[in-house]
């Protein structure tokens, strides 16, 4: 699959061709390819901003735990 990279410079390079060609509906596809490619690069980044998040939320119920014990 290409990076949202290559999508995206086809979507531009389609643009390119003028106004009437984006107004005809033209660019709809490489659009949508776009969203689509967008849509899962956000979704892969959620995804491990989430496991990030609960390795942290673990480690700090860790030390917490830790400091309740020793109290």
């Amino acid at each position: 699959m290409p990076s949202c990279e290559d999508v995206i410079a086809v979507l531009e390079e389609c643009h390119a061709r003028g106004f009437m060609w984006k107004a005809m509906g033209m660019c709809s596809d490489a659009k949508r390819d776009v969203t689509l490619c967008l849509r899962a690069e956000r979704l892969k980044r959620t995804a491990t901003n989430r496991e990030a998040a609960k390795v942290k939320r673990e480690k700090v119920k860790a030390v917490w735990a830790e400091i309740d014990e020793n109290s």
